[in-house]
């Protein structure tokens, strides 16, 4: 039995950058100088922004900006000089060469910059784009806790070979460096009262590939459903209370054990086995899960015919 279907939806849907408003030559709120301003007749402004491509705009939100020194220390580390969040900050530093980091989301770029004096305004190009999961059960899209996602960057044939984000929830924008990505998503049960989601054995992955200065989407669709597990005298009996249920592939490996009158679980579509225990008496059934077909389970508390 396959428990990892595979439906994927991929749609590029186009810049998410735009044209940043031109800024005066002043000091920005988000700029902060980490050490003395370089504040005097030789110091000059340098303004910096960020785009995901040397003709496309800039880049209008969600940068963060270090200026260290080029030159490193005694220490051997380069000296911070000034930070921002600003999409063009602008500082005010002495002539001298000076290496800016800049990071947006998970892409981050180094670039040594040599001020010469006056005003003087430089661009970093940045390979990245966006990554945004949806999640779906059948036809319906699922809200985003109901939902975890890893994103890995594929090794040679190793389509998990590095692990790039944990816990990605659908709906999510996450930015990424341009190139090719592999996407798993588990359906969380979160039908539990008072305790945080739990993973299911509903996974589903996909290939992505992400371009500069573009938003894809991706769909991923699981085929699951919610079972009620009940222990009955009769069918349609009233459920049993104290029973402990554990339930099993066909071939044997726990999926999960749980203990109530009539515990819920979020499985993935296919057949399994649940077995039921009260009172020192053991009780076993089977049964099917299709997709988004939400049901009861009901094992009848009766010994097996004897052979």
């Amino acid at each position: 039995m396959s428990l990892r279907p595979v439906a994927l939806a991929l749609v590029v849907i186009g810049a998410f950058i735009g044209a940043a408003p031109a800024q005066s030559p002043l000091m920005l709120p988000g700029a902060v100088q980490e050490t003395s301003p370089f504040t005097g007749p030789s110091s000059s402004m340098l303004t910096l922004s960020a785009s995901f491509g040397q003709d496309a705009a800039r880049i209008t939100s969600g940068l963060s900006w270090r200026v260290f020194r080029a030159s490193p220390g005694e220490d051997g580390r380069h000296q911070p000089v000034a930070r921002s969040s600003d999409a063009a900050p602008v500082f005010a530093l002495q002539p001298g060469d000076y290496m800016v980091h800049v990071s947006f989301g998970l892409v981050g770029s180094v670039r040594r910059i040599s001020v010469t004096g006056g005003s003087q305004a430089e661009r970093v190009v940045l390979n990245a784009g966006g990554l945004r999961i949806v999640g779906m059960l059948g036809d319906s899209r699922l809200a985003p806790e109901r939902v975890s996602i890893s994103i890995f960057v594929p090794e040679g044939n190793n389509p998990q070979g590095k692990l790039v984000a944990r816990d990605v929830r659908a709906d999510q924008v996450v930015r990424l460096p341009e190139g090719p990505y592999h996407i798993i998503s588990t359906y969380m049960d979160t039908m539990t009262p008072g305790s945080p989601p739990s993973p299911t054995n509903s996974v589903v992955d996909a290939d992505v590939r992400i371009e500069a200065g573009r938003l894809t989407e991706a769909s991923l669709r699981h085929r699951a459903a919610q079972m009620t597990l009940k222990l009955v005298n009769a069918p349609g009996g009233e459920a049993l209370a104290n029973t402990s249920f554990t339930v099993l592939t066909p071939g044997g490996d726990v999926i999960r054990e749980m203990i109530g009158a009539f515990p819920s679980i979020a499985l993935a579509e296919g057949e399994y086995v649940a077995i039921a225990r009260r009172d020192g008496r053991t009780y076993q059934g089977t049964f099917q899960v299709r997709s988004g077909r939400d049901r009861d389970v009901e094992i009848l508390a009766r010994d097996p015919p004897r052979q």
